[in-house]
């Protein structure tokens, strides 16, 4: 209950008090409009509660913030109605108050990190902080932020009860098989595909460069343990982006996609402690291990990258413009200068193709390709090479590039021998999807659920009210 403030706390005893021992029952109240609520005449409601899931409260104003943010994401509301945002919300704190069971834990950190990538969203999208508190009809910044915690919160809560359910859930290739039979009046059509090979050069960096990284870093390590903050040096001097607003903070595990250099420093340095300065593809990083809770870590990191020279960037295009000229030339191909000459271990064992994410495949639809590489690629002809490009990544640094089209896939309907990637993701979402279906008419049965009045004639897709 420390969702809510302890006024509310006292007045929402009062009212549980007075409901019986059943586990699903209506809350008795006058009924109103459930996709555009009216006030009431008489007696009101406490703080707009609508809903009560095990030990969360569902309250008008959650409803409100979800409709509002859905806007501010531009996600279309059109047909959106009160029902639905309620019944979305009482699974959300179903999937919540079940990990809270399961002892799933949720770090204070972990949500301040999220709702400052969540604030400073919002703020690009509305215009300033102001206009953002305003938008969502908060009283001001502290209160948004507040209940913005506890909402970030319980969607954290909710994303791991949810990969625990879907940890268990596995696919056959004959479920496959048997969930392709069974849309073969109704395939699906994928979309034209391509699969795209790189060759990366990175410019080699002075060994007098990377000393002073290393320096640098040492020096802060020197500047924490004599008292300064490590969280204010993260925050000060780190170049990894997605970690600088929350002080470097980063919570791991040995299953976490972290470099193995970053993992292996991670769980050797000791609660309490900060590393040396260590090397990855990404720069020099020290570590500082925060908490150490069995095979979980709690770790901030600064990272920070040797800077190229003018001279160093030359020899790397030099270097590329050459490689380019052999394969032009036909003296050898593509995917044999990828294995013998590319900087990036990623993709230099596979010829240079690069691999999507999505679906671990080669393949990507053309609608789905990252759109500075579409740019580059979407005019070559078969085995047509692009001039050398610079691109400057943020995390791995400056490199040069060159991209090819290997093969090339027309729209088709799905084909099983084709396509089977696919079309078994396909079936272990239906799978995911029935096991979670089970398991949240499993819970609702043995969890003490409650609904206003007003919101009783609502069409949920679950047993919420019986």
């Amino acid at each position: 209950m420390k969702f809510i403030n302890s006024r509310l706390l006292l007045l929402l005893a009062i009212i549980l008090s007075a409901f019986t021992a059943t586990a699903q029952e209506i809350i008795r109240e006058t009924p109103r409009d459930t996709v555009k609520p009216k006030p009431t005449a008489g007696r009101a409601k406490v703080d707009g509660i609508v809903a009560v899931v095990g030990d969360y409260v569902v309250l008008d104003s959650d409803i409100d913030m979800m409709y509002r943010e859905m806007q501010a994401q531009n996600m279309s509301t059109k047909d959106v109605t009160r029902c639905e945002l309620l019944s979305r919300l009482m699974e959300e704190k179903l999937f919540a108050h079940q990990a809270i069971q399961d002892s799933i834990v949720v770090t204070d950190a972990e949500v301040n990190s999220m709702m400052e990538e969540r604030i400073n969203y919002f703020v690009e999208a509305i215009g300033s902080q102001d206009k953002m508190v305003k938008y969502f009809k908060k009283k001001n910044i502290e209160a948004f932020r507040t209940e913005l915690f506890d909402m970030l919160k319980s969607q954290r809560l909710t994303e791991q009860m949810q990969r625990k359910i879907f940890d268990d859930v596995t696919i056959t290739p004959e479920e496959v098989r048997q969930f392709y039979n069974s849309i073969k009046g109704d395939l699906p059509v994928f979309g034209a595909e391509m699969e795209i090979a790189q060759i990366v050069i990175k410019p080699q960096v002075t060994q007098e460069a990377k000393q002073a990284v290393i320096d640098r870093l040492r020096q802060i390590k020197a500047d924490v343990q004599n008292g300064s903050s490590f969280y204010s040096k993260a925050v000060l001097y780190t170049e990894d982006r997605a970690s600088a607003s929350s002080g470097g903070f980063i919570k791991m595990n040995r299953k976490s996609p972290l470099v193995k250099e970053f993992k292996e420093v991670a769980f050797s340095t000791e609660e309490g402690q900060i590393s040396e300065p260590f090397e990855t593809q990404y720069g020099y990083h020290i570590i500082y291990v925060e908490k150490i809770r069995g095979q979980d870590l709690d770790v901030r990191h600064i990272l920070i990258s040797p800077k190229v020279s003018d001279a160093d960037l030359k020899k790397a295009k030099d270097r590329i413009d050459l490689i380019r000229q052999r394969i032009v030339s036909g003296e050898i191909s593509f995917a044999d200068a990828a294995r013998s000459e590319s900087d990036e271990k990623e993709t230099r064992n596979s010829g240079g193709l690069l691999m999507n994410p999505r679906t671990l495949e080669t393949r990507f639809e053309l609608t789905k390709i990252d759109p500075k590489i579409y740019t580059e690629v979407q005019g070559l002809k078969d085995r047509e090479v692009t001039r050398p490009i610079l691109d400057d990544d943020p995390g791995a640094g400056q490199s040069y590039k060159i991209y090819t089209v290997m093969n090339r896939y027309d729209e088709h309907p799905a084909d099983y021998a084709l396509d089977y990637t696919k079309i078994k993701d396909l079936a272990l979402r239906e799978k995911q999807k029935k096991a979670i279906a089970k398991w949240t008419d499993e819970k609702i049965k043995e969890t003490y659920v409650k609904i206003a009045a007003d919101y009783k004639n609502c069409q949920f897709g679950n047993h919420w009210v019986k």
